[in-house]
């Protein structure tokens, strides 16, 4: 690429990867930070702030000062990577200020979008809930000498200490509210108590029908449920281990008590029920907004947090919080927003094989999201992966020789299930030009290779093709 031209389409990045430091902000990330050596100018000045923004704060991405690529020079690089049209890759680029097609290949064809699914999720999360919701898990008084843990359906509540400096906004803490309702109970004069729970919040099974039996023994997500503490992990503070606890209730409500127990109030485990509404509250904390939970769901592809923000969208919506209600509330706000066409899903984190997304729904999402017109929806830019960089598009991604040409420049969200690989995204090109893409690989019958989807990224972004 002509030097002149590289210039102008970094500078353009910038605009999309530093849209806080426009402002004077940065974009609060819920991950800790990550020491990449070396770093592109534009991630590494987005992660020396830490300030949260309101939505509005943000600006949107600009659609950059090029043309629109050419469409005939745009697929003559595309189908010499693809490989014909027999190729199992489903595929669109569109420009992401007009959303009209720059190069389609079964673009309208739905197709298994694995974790690209997640785009729908937060999408429907941040235009029905807003970017400044947050989850609250309460303790309540129950009959006699009872008290009731209360689940919301936080995903981040955590038993584990803060750590100063970890690169995300508090997290609701167990110990905290511990601390609280000892604090309570003392001051009323009880000094011994059972601790009962209400996930209420939540209905039906705990994991979909569609989902794979390995999942939860692998520990791809816990069991679904209104209470999770460090997601239901049995060695939270090992990341290396993903085994998860059978009944995240229990297990919750049992930290619970002895952290209470340790603040001066004997405790112990009870049992399931539902809290009266007019029960006086003895504590509560608060998980970090929702902007920032669904920057962390998309950036290190977070299964648990993508099936709590789904079921906030049913929640929102007056459904029950059901993973098939959660599922069509999902779709009833994007349908509200015009971008439903094409998706039909059944969970919220993109597990199940069933779920069928086309090219072009994911790509016209992903243009919603980068437009001015909903300012509420910028989380979902600034919490995809940038490529050769960070989550899901960490090295070895975007390392090689075929595609490392877009490592920097493309942002994208990655899905990944056997025999399937997704990639949808946002990319300036050459010239400049703001385009989204929808790259789709495979039938869920063979290998593929994510490899792939990265080149034609790359080929998009280093497209000189106005």
């Amino acid at each position: 690429m002509p030097g002149r031209g590289r210039a102008l389409a970094v500078l353009s990045l910038c605009l999309l990867n530093v849209f806080a430091v426009a402002a004077g902000l940065a974009v609060v990330k819920l991950t800790p930070d990550r020491r990449l050596s070396p770093q592109p100018p534009s991630v590494a000045a987005r992660d020396l702030v830490r300030i949260a923004p309101s939505a509005a704060a943000i600006p949107a991405a600009e659609p950059g000062s090029g043309r629109p690529p050419d469409p005939s020079a745009l697929a003559g690089r595309l189908s010499a990577l693809i490989g014909g049209p027999q190729a199992k890759i489903n595929a669109v680029v569109v420009d992401a200020e007009t959303r009209r097609p720059l190069y389609e290949l079964r673009a309208g064809q739905p197709a298994t979008p694995a974790s690209t699914t997640k785009l729908a999720t937060s999408v429907a999360a941040l235009a029905s809930a807003g970017p400044a919701h947050r989850i609250t898990t309460r303790v309540v008084r129950g009959t006699g000498d009872g008290i009731i843990l209360v689940g919301g359906g936080d995903p981040t509540l955590t038993a584990l200490p803060s750590r100063p400096g970890a690169g995300h906004p508090p997290y609701a803490s167990l110990a905290d509210l511990a601390r609280q309702t000892a604090a309570a109970l003392k001051a009323s004069g009880a000094s011994q108590v059972r601790v009962d729970y209400d996930v209420s919040a939540y209905q039906g099974p705990r994991k979909a029908a569609s989902w794979k039996p390995n999942y939860l023994p692998d520990g791809e997500l816990a069991p679904v449920s209104a209470l999770t503490v460090d997601e239901g992990r049995v060695a939270p503070s090992d990341p290396s281990r993903k085994t998860r606890v059978s009944d995240p209730p229990s297990a919750a409500t049992r930290q619970f008590a002895r952290l209470l127990s340790k603040n001066g109030v004997t405790a112990k485990a009870g049992r399931s029920t539902v809290a009266q509404k007019e029960a006086v509250q003895l504590g509560a904390v608060q998980s970090p907004p929702l902007s920032a939970l669904v920057e962390h769901l998309l950036t290190d592809s977070d299964n648990d947090v993508a099936e709590a923000v789904a079921r906030q969208v049913a929640i929102k919506l007056g459904r029950p919080a059901t993973f098939a209600d959660a599922a069509q509330a999902v779709r009833q706000v994007l349908a509200g927003l015009g971008v439903a066409e094409g998706v039909s899903v059944n969970d919220g984190s993109g597990l199940s094989p069933l779920n069928r997304i086309s090219p072009i729904a994911l790509a016209r999402i992903v243009s919603l999201a980068a437009g001015g017109d909903h300012p509420n929806l910028r989380p979902v830019i600034s919490g995809l992966p940038i490529a050769g960089f960070s989550g899901t598009l960490s090295p070895p991604r975007y390392t090689v020789a075929a595609s490392q040409a877009g490592a920097g420049t493309v942002r994208a969200k990655t899905g990944t299930l056997a025999g399937v690989s997704t990639l949808a995204g946002l990319a300036y090109d050459a010239d400049g030009r703001l385009l989204a893409f929808a790259f789709m690989a495979g039938d869920g019958k063979g290998p593929v290779d994510p490899g792939k989807l990265d080149q034609l990224a790359a080929a998009v972004a280093t497209c000189g093709c106005g």
